[in-house]
Order: structure tokens, then C-alpha cells, then sequence
């Protein structure tokens, strides 16, 4: 493949939370789940993508991620799959699909986060990736970006196959696409059928129909556990029938079966080579377990309430204006307020171990680059696997409450990972500043920063301030041990 495999569409958190049910209601006679845990993880155009990094491709996300707690979770997700998250600004809430679930089985699905908000405009790196990607799928679920008009500009001229997705409230396909992936129902809100013709019929009529309306190289209608039924330029449709018994937990076979067949054409394919592979694809994963077993490792499952990622920390006793700065819930209220007045966002990043004045320096001379200025600050987990076990010196609680006591710091947002790239990605500063030290040896100060590539993803700027000479944590540690050694 001559560049990575773009997903690019809306993206969702999904939650299956599991429990047991032992009772019905008093006052309603419905059954009472008591929740036993809850697993997070990308939904949408989200979870297209991690089914294609699972198979080894480099992939770029495309997606809209707002600026809440849902969006933060997502961020984390997706990075720790492997994926490269080029994120656009969108307006309101994170959608949400939470299933809720007993012994394996649906009970009820609560959606929530509102109406679609606007994503925002990509950014020249975001036009960029996908003229320069193998291959593009849209993964469309009716909730705005496929219907952007610079990523539709960007899709109709790109050289690589595209494979769109669609959703019934979304757009039409741009004119040319390879391949387009319908299931039935969806082919027939969109093209309706003729009474009484059959299953096959109403399938093919309506693959060609979208065809010809959408100038597709061909379009393949998903039939469930029947397989696929393939129409392109011949009369004549191909039917691709599954392997085998194809039971169970359906939940995300129409991105998995989407995500075979963009990788398949990224790698030289057929078209149709492209779907009886992806018709393999989805109909093991639906019988290996569907998405809960497919998946690949992000972290344990998480508790009811509990979170992993940039998340919020209760350092202490909650209440006054420290407490307040530091957490998802704070960034998430600071960069509403900055971004609705036009400002720019600064962010900075570190363990901050020891607070020393090459610290506040550094801090002091980011905050006059914005409107505000967020810390990401690793964890205690993340700074003992980047320093050793005898780090951190203070807890993350204690680093969290000095850095936003201080009066350039604005808000602080701790990350479990090893890099700040996920907190980065829901961030989406406008400017990226590390301190001087990073300048040394000559040349680009920024080339070193690993985190420049990623800033640029979203039209970001990375820059570096002066340092103070001879301030350093690890320094003062060995200095401090060796005066109580004399």
C-alpha cells in the first residue's frame, strides 16, 4: 500500500453495560438490570477503524470529536488501538449508544447526545492524508462529516478507492466512488421496492438503482447472514453466500464487512475479490463472538462511573477554585468558553514532578502565547514507566493541585499514556509548547517533538520556549539524596 487506509466518517462511543436481572419493577413491570460492568469503545466510523489497524494497516480517522468527556474517551480508545485520529471541532455532545445487556442478550439501547452537531473544517493536513491515502472509506452515519464540503471536494479528487458506507440520512456518495455497502434495509429506504418482487430482486434493483443515481463502480448490498450481493457495470449481479453459519451478535458486521473490503482494494483487489473477502470477514466475526470478542485489547473493561484515558481526578477534598481546574469536566467547560469567543488554546505538557522555576518559567511564557493554557500531565502510572519505579516523587493528586494553583495555568488534564497523543487529539490546541531544552544540537527546535506531528493533524502549531539552564527534576533528586548522604 503507497499511504495508510483513511476512515473517515462520524464516530460514536458506544457502552455495553452488563448485569443480571433477578426482579421486575415495583412500581412498572419491567425488569431491573443490576449492572455488573460496563465496556467502553469506538462506535461508527470509530469502530471501522480500529477493525482495520487490528489488521496490521496504518489508518487515519477522519472524524468530528466534541469537546466532552465522551470526546476525551474516544480520543483515548482510538489511540490505544493504533489509530491516527485527525479530529475536527464539533459542536455539542459526544453521541452515545449504550446497550444494555443479560446473559449475552439486548434488553434495550439508550442513545443519547442529541441532534447531529457541525463538524468543523479540515485542516490542509486532513486534505492532505486523504489525497495521499491507498485507500478511503466513508463511514457514514448520518451525523454530518460525510456531508462536509471541503472532505467532499477532497473525496471526489483523491486517486485511491473509495468505499462509502451510507446511512439513510446521510448524503449521497460522491460521484465515482469504487464500491458503495448498503444493507437491505437501508437499500430499500433508499430505493423503494416494487411489490412483491423478491428478497433478491428488491436487492439487485435497488444496488443498480443507487448505482446509476450515484455513478458507483459498483454497489454491494449486505444480506446478513445470506452473505452480499454485488452489482457493477454487467447486468448480471454476483452473489457472494457466506462460508458458514453466521449466528450471533451482529453488532458491527456492517464495519467490519466495510473495513475487508477497503483494505482488500487498498492491497490491489477486485472489486469483486474485495467482497467475497469482506463477506469472509464479517461472517467470522459475527460467529468468533461479534464485537466482544473481536476487539483488540484497550484496557480492562470498565465500572460503572469509572474512566480511563484523560480522565478527571478528585485530588482530595473537592471545592475551590484548585480542585475546579483539574479534569476532563474543566477542560471541557474552558475550551467551550475560549473557542465561543474566538481565542486560542495553548496546552503544555509534562510529569512536573518536583515544581521548579524552569517549570513556571516555561509555563509563564506559554500562557502569553492564548487565551488559556491547559497542562497535560502523565499520571503517576505513566511517569513510573517513563522514569522507574523510584518516580514520581509526588503524587499525581499533589502535581494536579500545584500546577493549577498557579496563575497561568488554566486547567489540568492528567493522561494515563506513555505520550499525550490522545489528550492531544480531543485538546486540539492551537499552539503545542514545550520548554528549551528540547532545542539543543541545532536545526528545527520543533523536528524532535514527537508531538508536532501530531499537532499538525488539525492545522495545530508547535513551538518551544526558553528554559531556564540548570533547573531539572531528576537534578534536584540527585542533588537532594546526595546531601543526605554526607
Amino acid at each position: 500500500m503507497r499511504g495508510p487506509v483513511v476512515v473517515l466518517g462520524d464516530t460514536l462511543l458506544d457502552r455495553d453495560v452488563e448485569g443480571v436481572v433477578n426482579r421486575l419493577c415495583p412500581d412498572s413491570p419491567v425488569p431491573v438490570l443490576d449492572e455488573t460492568a460496563a465496556t467502553d469503545r469506538p462506535g461508527g466510523a470509530g469502530l471501522a477503524a480500529v477493525f482495520a489497524a487490528a489488521q496490521g494497516a496504518e489508518v487515519v480517522l477522519v472524524t468530528a470529536l466534541a469537546d466532552d468527556a465522551g470526546g476525551a474517551r474516544l480520543s483515548a480508545l482510538l489511540t490505544a488501538a493504533g489509530v491516527q485520529v485527525y479530529p475536527l471541532a464539533l459542536s455539542g455532545a459526544t453521541p452515545e449508544k449504550i446497550r444494555l445487556r443479560a446473559r449475552g442478550r439486548v434488553l434495550l439501547r439508550h442513545d443519547r447526545g442529541g441532534t447531529s452537531g457541525e463538524p468543523g473544517q479540515p485542516s490542509d493536513e486532513v486534505l492532505r492524508v486523504i489525497a495521499a491515502a491507498s485507500a478511503v472509506l466513508v463511514s457514514d452515519y448520518g451525523r454530518g462529516v460525510a456531508r462536509q464540503p471541503a472532505l467532499r471536494d477532497a473525496l471526489a479528487a483523491t486517486r485511491a478507492p473509495v468505499v462509502w458506507d451510507p446511512h439513510p440520512r446521510g448524503p449521497a456518495a460522491v460521484p465515482g466512488v469504487h464500491l458503495a455497502t448498503p444493507n437491505e434495509s437501508e437499500v430499500r429506504e433508499l430505493v423503494p421496492a416494487l411489490p412483491g418482487a423478491s428478497r433478491l430482486a428488491t436487492a439487485s434493483r435497488g444496488a443498480q438503482g443507487l448505482r446509476r443515481r450515484w455513478r458507483a463502480g459498483a454497489v454491494a448490498v449486505t444480506l446478513g447472514g445470506d452473505g452480499a450481493l454485488l452489482c457493477h457495470a454487467g447486468s448480471t449481479p454476483l452473489v457472494v453466500p457466506t462460508p458458514g453459519s453466521a449466528e450471533g451478535d451482529t453488532c458491527g458486521a456492517g464495519d467490519r464487512f466495510a473495513a475487508a473490503a477497503s483494505l482488500a482494494l487498498a492491497q490491489g483487489a477486485l472489486v469483486s475479490e474485495a467482497v467475497q473477502v469482506a463477506v469472509a470477514e464479517a461472517s467470522a466475526y459475527v460467529a468468533g463472538g461479534g464485537v466482544a470478542t473481536a476487539l483488540p485489547p484497550s484496557g480492562p473493561a470498565v465500572r460503572a462511573g469509572s474512566t480511563s484515558g484523560p480522565r478527571v481526578l478528585q485530588p482530595g477534598p473537592r471545592g475551590g477554585a484548585v480542585a475546579d481546574r483539574v479534569g476532563v469536566a474543566a477542560v471541557a467547560t474552558l475550551l467551550n468558553e475560549v473557542r465561543a469567543g474566538g481565542g486560542t488554546v495553548v496546552a503544555t505538557g509534562g510529569c512536573f514532578d518536583l515544581l521548579h522555576a524552569g517549570h513556571v518559567a516555561t509555563l509563564e511564557a506559554a500562557r502569553q502565547l492564548g487565551d488559556c493554557l491547559i497542562v497535560c500531565l502523565n499520571s503517576d502510572a505513566s511517569v513510573t514507566g517513563l522514569k522507574g519505579p523510584d518516580r514520581p516523587v509526588q503524587s499525581e493528586a499533589d502535581r494536579s493541585r500545584l500546577l493549577a494553583a498557579l496563575s497561568c495555568v488554566d486547567a489540568v488534564l492528567i493522561f494515563d499514556e506513555p505520550t499525550p497523543d490522545a489528550a492531544l487529539s480531543w485538546i486540539r490546541p492551537d499552539v503545542w509548547v514545550k520548554g528549551g531544552d528540547y532545542a539543543t544540537g541545532g536545526g528545527d527546535a520543533t523536528a524532535a517533538l514527537p508531538e508536532a506531528q501530531v499537532v499538525r493533524r488539525w492545522g495545530g502549531n508547535t513551538v518551544v520556549v526558553p528554559y531556564l539552564d540548570g533547573r531539572s527534576t531528576t537534578d534536584l533528586i540527585v542533588r537532594t539524596l546526595a546531601e543526605r548522604t554526607r
